[in-house]
């Protein structure tokens, strides 16, 4: 179980103690009492991890090697079957005047009608017969796929970050045909987009309601489909995953672990975490060796600088945890992906608390679980690389290196 971004650092107003230590968490506590604690560096010291290639590392694979960029994730974890060789790119529908200046990057928050905008992009059609996939996310968010001969991924962002700003001119990143190629499909797709969104009737519904239209797309994040081995392959474990965002879910698919939705499960403090203690105990009484979990509300918490919200989130996350301690032999690691100190607003590369529990765990002198005393644990420092290692030891699924 992965409760993303819930890492601090020391805060003032909170007696110098970070959310995780000022929280009031039994759960966990009980966790870290009977069972190994320590401290991870989800990629390796120092490294500000995205949740991303912290993910990719704590399942046991090189984020070197598979991560591509963010698009190919995004993409799977909204439902496009991306194929080996795609070219995958995360979006927003965002609002442009006729000059081209963006006014507003996420179209009002955009929360309904967006799929009858994704099948009005998905009509666009190129010259050289490069398809397009173009499907909606959540809210704002989107994903874009171009399927085709001679695409390459190094091509620069459209979206300018900033409101106020006319949308970026795509570019190569180096200087070959594939790279030149993809980035004018990308500024033809980009323009096309207004063209066809402008006048289109819920955009024209949203001006009448004193909204802002989702005129134009911005992609960004590119990135390749990787070659991926099978988390089955890798393990020999039957995976599944329960995740609240697409990003993570699509790590999970590309792996292929199975997808199991969670009605409810917004990626943010609202999320509906008794819907997800039910799809927890409901997936782990089903053919599974593995479930990766993943809750997000901590990080929003954090990325918004907000104490009192992510205290207040660690605590009702640590009863997810109380009512998952009835279930029996099993193994339970508790950790994050990594820090997202409310003094920063963003990820950190300070390591991140863990703890292991379940059969003939050798256990430590920890009495609770938090950052500082996870630190003094038996488990010391370790990489996420060496989650999966520890867990195949474990459950007697590991071989022997050497005679």
């Amino acid at each position: 179980m992965v409760i993303d971004g819930m890492a601090d650092r020391p805060l003032e107003e909170l007696g110098y103690k970070t959310p995780l230590e000022a929280a009031k968490t039994p759960n966990m506590d009980k966790l870290a009492k009977t069972g190994i604690c320590g401290i991870m560096d989800p990629i390796k010291p120092g490294i500000r991890a995205g949740s991303d290639t912290s993910h990719i590392s704590i399942l046991g694979y090189d984020p070197y090697q598979v991560y591509t960029g963010r698009g190919p994730f995004e993409a799977a974890g909204v439902g496009v079957d991306v194929l080996e060789g795609d070219i995958a790119f995360r979006c927003n529908f965002s609002t442009a005047n006729d000059d081209g200046i963006i006014i507003d990057r996420r179209a009002g928050r955009i929360r309904e009608g967006t799929d009858e905008l994704a099948e009005a992009i998905n009509s666009i059609t190129l010259e050289d017969n490069t398809e397009i996939i173009f499907k909606e996310s959540t809210g704002h968010r989107a994903v874009l796929v171009l399927r085709g001969k001679n695409l390459s991924d190094q091509v620069s962002a459209a979206d300018p970050k900033y409101d106020g700003k006319k949308w970026t001119k795509v570019l190569a990143l180096d200087d070959s045909k594939e790279a030149q190629k993809t980035a004018g499909i990308l500024n033809e797709v980009v323009e096309k987009s207004y063209q066809i969104l402008k006048d289109h009737p819920l955009n024209q519904k949203r001006l009448e309601n004193g909204e802002n239209p989702a005129n134009i797309i911005l992609p960004r994040g590119a990135g390749a489909v990787p070659h991926v081995q099978a988390f089955s392959d890798k393990y020999g474990l039957k995976g599944a995953c329960i995740a609240e965002t697409g990003l993570i879910k699509g790590i999970a698919k590309i792996v292929g672990m199975d997808i199991v939705d969670i009605e409810g499960a917004t990626g943010g403090i609202d999320t509906n975490l008794g819907n997800i203690v039910q799809g927890i105990l409901d997936t782990s009484s089903e053919d599974y060796d593995f479930l990766l979990i993943n809750i997000d509300g901590a990080d929003e918490a954090g990325h918004d600088g907000n104490t009192k919200d992510k205290l207040e989130f660690i605590q009702k996350a640590d009863e997810v945890v109380g009512k998952l301690n009835a279930m029996e032999d099993f193994y339970f690691i508790l950790t994050a992906d990594h820090s997202t100190p409310i003094s920063v607003k963003d990820h950190t590369g300070d390591p991140v608390p863990l703890v292991i529990n379940g059969p003939e765990i050798r256990v430590d002198d920890v009495e609770s679980f938090n950052e500082r005393s996870a630190s003094k644990g038996g488990l010391c420092r370790i990489r996420g690389s060496d989650i999966m290692n520890i867990l195949m030891d474990l459950m007697n699924k590991s071989t022997k290196f050497g005679a």
